[in-house]
């Protein structure tokens, strides 16, 4: 993909582990960014991701929580505990909606 304008980067590959760290990533990118990784984590068959927002002021933290109520994908999610980050992350559960059937076919409802 070529970008729009010689001002604007081009588009960073990120892997799909089922971990997204935010802390590299403008505000205004979240959710795009939170779209397109929990699609493609679904893809994968991953049920939970974490999603790394980090401690600071919790803004960002609000805007991850803001988007993930929203979204269709997301059936749950809570803060980390003291092995996956704490308050500076989120554990999203994604929507079992969303998961490919298991001969690769059409998705299937868990």
């Amino acid at each position: 993909m070529v970008p729009d304008s010689p001002d604007e980067p081009a588009p960073v590959r990120i892997p799909i582990t089922g971990e997204l760290d935010l802390h590299t990533f403008r505000p205004q990118e979240v959710a795009s960014l939170l779209d397109e990784y929990l699609g493609e984590c679904a893809k994968a068959g991953l049920r939970e991701v974490r999603v790394i927002h980090g401690k600071g002021t919790g803004t960002l933290r609000e805007t991850v929580h803001a988007w993930l109520r929203r979204s269709p994908r997301v059936s749950g999610f809570r803060l980390g505990n003291e092995h996956s980050g704490g308050w500076g992350a989120t554990l999203v559960e994604l929507n079992g909606d969303n998961f490919p059937a298991a001969d690769g076919g059409a998705l299937r409802k868990n």
